[in-house]
């Protein structure tokens, strides 16, 4: 099994910054796609920002040039970092790891999500 936790989030006033992390664990051979998906409340979930083995990154257009999302190889860690908040961004925050695992049997697994909440 896959585990994947995300941590980083809270409470933070419009213009502030936050940094999430995101760790997987467990019997992982490789992992490929790792990224960061959010969903506010009434809302679908929805793409933040995916980076894939080779270091390439995509972002969605609302958040280019204020979040930046980056990998620790070593760590099996991917993160988020997050300025000029804005209140649109409170949200939960999930992380997405793509891979394989024991028996190079595919895998797609989500952590629980973390709040990230942007008022003044």
């Amino acid at each position: 099994q896959v585990q994947v936790t995300e941590s980083g989030g809270g409470l933070v006033q419009p213009g502030g910054s936050l940094r999430l992390s995101c760790a997987a664990s467990g019997s992982i051979v490789s992992m490929n796609r790792m990224g960061w998906y959010r969903q506010a409340p009434g809302k679908q979930r929805e793409l933040v920002a995916i980076i894939s083995t080779d270091g390439t990154t995509n972002y969605a257009e609302f958040v280019k040039g204020r979040f930046t999302i980056a990998r620790d190889y070593a760590k099996n860690t991917v993160y988020l970092q997050m300025n000029s908040l804005k209140p649109e961004d409170t949200a939960v925050y999930y992380c997405n790891v793509l891979g394989l695992r024991m028996g190079f049997v595919r895998f797609d697994s989500w952590g629980q999500g973390t709040q990230v909440t942007v008022s003044s």
